[in-house]
């Protein structure tokens, strides 16, 4: 008979050491108001605070430092980790190559989602206050005079999109559209050629750069969707 793993249909799995320990060493963190970039008290000090073993304390805080809530710097000391989708797009990676290994393409649901936030943004890009960043305008010029040397280097394209979305001043919408574009590049060499120029890519992502200077919502989030449409037929073939 195959022994059955886990936990048995409709029951909850019981919190291990492990987890107990990460939310007593989070609650301490928020009880003395910790912010992101501050020291931690050393490992010595938590092993007495929280009262567990130096072991279930090492376990949990190599849980913490895979999600970023514990940041280790060896021979400096542990401080309060800073936000980061590093985890989220290594798994994503992971598991969009595995399905491009089995002969899917889940890769096309990640841009779809990336497509569907874009277009809504970039609505409330024109909206906010103040003009697209300077910055903008010479990634742009940039990004012309790449295409016109034959190639748009990844990182004048994702610095476009970072600039692109600065106004908002929400950082949490610049890592998660990151991350999606680094998942997109990490896998880009297994999806075969693409059938953009790179004038071509330059000119989409002109459009999109015209029609947020003049102000015209309906034109940005056509040029966004145009944007996409090379992306998209890459996908699909």
């Amino acid at each position: 008979m195959r022994r059955r793993t886990g936990s048995p249909a409709g029951t909850t799995r019981r919190p291990s050491r492990t987890d107990e320990v990460q939310q007593l060493i989070k609650q301490l963190i928020l009880e003395r108001g910790l912010a992101a970039g501050d020291p931690m008290p050393t490992e010595l000090e938590l092993q007495e605070q929280v009262n567990v073993s130096r072991n279930s304390l090492r376990e949990a805080l190599k849980a913490l430092q895979a999600v970023g809530i514990v940041e280790i710097r060896h021979g400096f000391g542990m401080y309060v980790g800073t936000m980061s989708l590093v985890s989220l797009v290594d798994e994503l990676t992971f598991h969009g190559r595995m399905s491009l290994q089995a002969g899917h393409n889940d890769l096309r649901h990640l841009v779809e989602i990336r497509e569907v936030l874009e277009s809504g943004l970039i609505r409330q890009v024109i909206a906010a206050p103040g003009a697209p960043a300077a910055e903008l305008a010479e990634v742009m010029d940039r990004m012309e005079a790449e295409a016109r040397a034959g190639l748009v280097t990844p990182d004048t394209d994702k610095r476009f999109h970072e600039l692109l979305y600065e106004p908002l001043g929400n950082p949490l919408v610049i890592q998660l559209l990151a991350a999606f574009w680094d998942v997109y590049h990490a896998l880009h060499p297994d999806l075969g050629e693409a059938d953009e120029s790179p004038t071509e890519i330059a000119a989409r992502h002109r459009r999109v750069y015209d029609a947020v200077r003049a102000g015209d919502v309906e034109e940005s989030i056509a040029a966004v969707h145009e944007h996409f449409s090379g992306i998209r037929r890459r996908l699909a073939g």
